[in-house]
């Protein structure tokens, strides 16, 4: 099984609907972009939302387990996934990425997929 990485891309934020529909929430998302997580298998990456896992954890168990192309060309790179949680207040899109088996944590080659698709 392979490691994917999931990095924080973006997180919005709409304030308006947060005051018209929900209720005050103190500290309700601590990711922040740039933010990187590696997932090896099944288990919730230390530190990674539990809402947010629900929402990407299907696509990272198809990454790890040698899943691409999801939807049919929809992402440049095929070992990848752009996938938000499901937060409508305030929601983080992350970037999954199947990391190369030898590629370390750190290791900014990481991504597997055909040359040019990091």
């Amino acid at each position: 099984m392979k490691k994917v990485r999931i990095t924080v891309m973006r997180a919005a934020c709409y304030p308006d609907l947060m005051e018209r529909y929900e209720n005050p929430m103190e500290n309700p998302c601590d990711m922040r972009e740039g933010q990187v997580f590696i997932a090896n298998g099944w288990a919730r990456p230390e530190g990674f939302c539990p809402s947010a896992w629900d929402s990407v954890s299907p696509f990272v168990m198809a990454l790890a387990h040698g899943g691409e192309d999801f939807y049919h060309g929809w992402m440049k790179n095929k070992r990848s996934a752009m996938i938000s949680c499901n937060d409508g207040f305030r929601p983080v899109s992350f970037l999954l990425e199947t990391m190369a088996e030898d590629a370390e944590e750190g290791d900014a080659t990481a991504p597997a997929g055909p040359p040019g698709t990091k």
